[in-house]
């Protein structure tokens, strides 16, 4: 039993070596990756329908916009790009792995979020799967020799029938008017 354990011990340790030994501790170590692919999905999430239909039956949207915005250890913007998504509502962005003056970039800086959606009956950004505030880049879902890739969301969007109104700008200056 001893011996068991110490094996599966040692093979746990092993195959953690060679994670890390591919991708690193931020996912960059391996010098014959030049861009790491981040990837996900965009869906119409409709708030008129009964809850079953509105939890699990989204719609994919074509043509949104997401952008990656990555900073550097300052908070400064050091990149950003942004990617359309197919007919599937899926989207790939890339990110070159040499920043300006050759800095290597950490993903750990970077943020995944919606930008816009060309559909007026689904438009309105949801924060569901951090579409509207920006998604982290937490650890890679594929790793292979060459290639890291980061997968996020899916986001969303609504109908503007579905906006919650936002009530916490307005100023009251005494008469009942905003």
């Amino acid at each position: 039993m001893e011996m068991e354990k110490s094996l599966v011990v040692t093979l746990i340790m092993a195959v953690a070596t060679l994670v890390i030994g591919v991708h690193g501790v931020n996912g960059w170590k391996d010098d014959k990756v030049t861009a790491v692919h981040i990837g996900g999905k965009v869906l119409c999430q409709d708030c008129t329908k009964d809850w079953n239909h509105w939890a699990y039956g989204a719609t994919s949207l074509k043509g949104c916009r997401v952008s990656v915005t990555c900073m550097d250890e300052r908070k400064r913007v050091v990149y950003h790009a942004n990617d359309e998504t197919d007919e599937q509502g899926e989207f790939e962005l890339m990110v070159s792995r040499y920043m300006i003056n050759g800095k290597v970039m950490k993903p750990q800086g970077c943020l995944v979020r919606l930008v816009s959606s060309p559909h007026p009956e689904c438009s309105i950004a949801t924060d569901f799967g951090k579409g509207k505030s920006g998604a982290k880049l937490g650890s890679p879902s594929h790793v292979y020799p060459g290639l890291v890739k980061y997968t996020v969301g899916p986001f969303y969007f609504t109908s503007p029938m579905c906006d919650e109104p936002d009530t916490s700008s307005g100023s009251d200056d005494g008469d009942g008017r905003y």
